[in-house]
Order: C-alpha cells, then sequence, then structure tokens
C-alpha cells in the first residue's frame, strides 16, 4: 500500500487545482506547440519541436506524481497541538547546540515555503517521529477524512 501524504486542505486545492491545468489547458497548449513546429519541416534540426517534446514529458511525469499523491493523500482539519512531532508540522529543534526550524512532511504541503523540508522516511526524521519537546510545535498535521 503507498505511502499516506497529510496535506492541508490548502494544499490539496492547490495541487489539484495544478492537476486539472496540466491535464486540461496544459496539455492542449503543449500539443498545439508540438503541431506547431511540426508543421516547420524537419524534426532532426528543429529545437522548438525538441523543446515543447521535453516540455510535454516533463508535463506528462508530474501529472503521474500529482494523481498518485493526491490519490493516497489524507487531508483534514488542524488537530490540537499535543507536543509531539508529526508529518505536517513546523518543528523547531536544537540540532548540534543550534535551533533548526524544519517543516517535518511533505515538500507538497510547504507549497512556497523558506523554511527547509525533512520527509518522515529520512533517517533524521524518523527519529524525530513521536517525540515529544518542551517546546511546543508552531503548526500540527492535519487529520480526518480523505478528500477526493
Amino acid at each position: 500500500m503507498p505511502d499516506t501524504t497529510w496535506l492541508t486542505q490548502e494544499a490539496y486545492d492547490r495541487l489539484k487545482a495544478e492537476l486539472d491545468h496540466l491535464t486540461g489547458p496544459g496539455r492542449t497548449e503543449i500539443t498545439e506547440r508540438i503541431e506547431q513546429a511540426r508543421s516547420e519541416g524537419d524534426l532532426k534540426e528543429n529545437g522548438g519541436y525538441h523543446a515543447a517534446r521535453e516540455e510535454q514529458g516533463k508535463a506528462e511525469g508530474r501529472i503521474r506524481q500529482l494523481t498518485e499523491l493526491l490519490r493516497t493523500a489524507e487531508v483534514g482539519e488542524v488537530p490540537e497541538d499535543d507536543g509531539v512531532v508529526e508529518p505536517g508540522m513546523v518543528v523547531t529543534a536544537d540540532v548540534g547546540g543550534e535551533d533548526m526550524t524544519f517543516l517535518f512532511g511533505s515538500r507538497e504541503v510547504g507549497g512556497d515555503t523558506d523554511l527547509d523540508v525533512y520527509s518522515p522516511p529520512r533517517c533524521s526524521a524518523r527519529r524525530s517521529t513521536g517525540r515529544r519537546s518542551a517546546r511546543r510545535p508552531a503548526t500540527p498535521r492535519p487529520r480526518t477524512s480523505r478528500s477526493r
């Protein structure tokens, strides 16, 4: 079974909008660019054609990534802050005598944040999961039911 990705409703909506654009108008725009470049003649030396095909490949990869991420997403409300480190939280930790603030969870939740993001599968992040802190995390992870 695939890993669950915890998302806020805002992150879920943002990613869903990106997927909708890529599978609708985005895909149409790239197809039109490929057709326009194809009509220019020899494809071997047609930089516009090759650039459009590369862009198409990247877009299709992102579509697959977003589809799987949203399929396995757990979306919910912000729970009570109980001081336990869980995915989706902004955490401040003492690392080598220095305070380090980071988002513990998926990069997709981070959106446009300037914070470093550490995902639960990372070794150091796994050691932090479930750990209590004297300082309470700033943002708890979302909980409740799946949203589609």
